[in-house]
């Protein structure tokens, strides 16, 4: 829990379990809890210095956003996902996202640099076998897809859903083999958008969720 007692500063005086869903949902993206743990009501409210019904009240929050699973009379748990709850992530991606990509003959030079950093970010962590921190970028990129439809109820939606979709890319042994493959796809995805071909990206796009959907299922179903 010392990660945790870091946090502490972040709540000041105006603790509230708002602030303290933000750092939770954080730190289970992060991977600092991992699918299936047991959440300790002791220890985390310890490590934050928060009372034990505002961090109840934050787990009740990270329920709500499918993060967590309340079991009766055995406490709160790191959601495990199952299959289905993959093949219906995949879903709303091809809603927010194709949308998004549709968009890209009208998007401002500065949006499309946001999505270049985060392929350049992604890059970078490749080159050095950082294969979570290219996790990380590759949720940035989509997330600064998403940012195209200009509606901040599609991001707050986009951000759930990746939160929800680390917790399938934490409980994977080999994330390179996840990851890997799209690191040179996000590259030539950005250069369609780039020329304003928004149906040809808008293609694209479908291919690679189709392609990224069976290839987490395949790694993921064994272990359910």
């Amino acid at each position: 829990m010392a990660a945790l007692e870091h946090d502490r500063s972040r709540l000041g005086r105006s603790s509230t379990a708002e602030r303290v869903a933000d750092i939770l949902r954080e730190r289970i993206i992060e991977g600092l809890f991992v699918p299936g743990e047991r959440l300790s009501e002791e220890a985390i409210g310890s490590a934050l210095g928060v009372s034990r019904n505002t961090l109840r009240e934050a787990f009740r929050l990270l329920g709500h956003e499918r993060l967590l699973d309340h079991k009766l009379n055995r406490g709160v748990f790191v959601r495990v996902l199952s299959a289905a709850d993959v093949a219906d992530l995949y879903r709303m991606r091809r809603v927010l996202e194709g949308a998004a990509v549709r968009r890209c003959a009208e998007a401002s030079p500065e949006a499309l640099r946001v999505i270049g950093e985060t392929v350049e970010e992604a890059e970078r962590s490749a080159s050095d076998d950082r294969w979570q921190d290219v996790g990380t970028a590759n949720s940035r990129f989509h997330q600064a897809l998403v940012a195209l439809n200009q509606s901040p109820r599609l991001d707050e939606t986009m951000r759930q859903l990746l939160a929800e979709l680390r917790l399938v890319f934490h409980a994977m042994r080999n994330p390179r083999s996840l990851h890997e493959p799209f690191v040179e796809r996000n590259r030539l995805l950005l250069g369609l958008m780039e020329a304003r071909r928004a149906e040809d990206a808008a293609t694209y796009l479908e291919i690679y969720l189709d392609d990224a959907e069976r290839l987490l299922l395949q790694a993921y179903e064994p272990a359910g």
